[in-house]
């Protein structure tokens, strides 16, 4: 069984950073390609930023790039996402996901992950 602990989330003044981390466990999630996606308010779930299996291939949206960043230690079983800059439309429940074995690369589509975190709010004000 795969299990997703996100941490780090909170309320931060508009240009301040934050960062989130992932906790995971469960069988080789250290080979596992994973994501951090975020939903804000009425607003449909949204890719931020992918990471391959080893660390080697990261890709992040449009609207984060330059600002977040995506990191793994697999020794620690850990993901984080490092998040500068940060706007008040940055303002969602961040969630990080894992796609299943056999899949070393990221993805930006939320149907290709199989586990999900419960996610952590980041509240950003103006």
């Amino acid at each position: 069984q795969v299990q997703l602990v996100e941490s780090g989330g909170g309320l931060v003044q508009a240009g301040g950073s934050l960062r989130l981390s992932c906790a995971t466990s469960g069988r080789a999630v250290s080979r596992y390609a994973m994501g951090w996606f975020r939903q804000a308010p009425g607003k449909e779930r949204e890719s931020v930023a992918t990471i391959n299996w080893s660390g080697g291939s990261v890709y992040y949206a449009d609207s984060v790039k330059g600002r977040f960043t995506i990191s793994r230690d697999n020794a620690k079983n850990t993901v984080y996402l490092q998040m500068n800059s940060l706007k008040p439309e940055d303002t969602a429940v961040y969630y990080c996901a894992a796609r299943g074995p056999g899949y070393y690369t990221g993805s930006f589509y939320s149907d290709d992950y199989d586990y999900w975190g419960q996610g952590t709010q980041v509240t950003v004000s103006s």
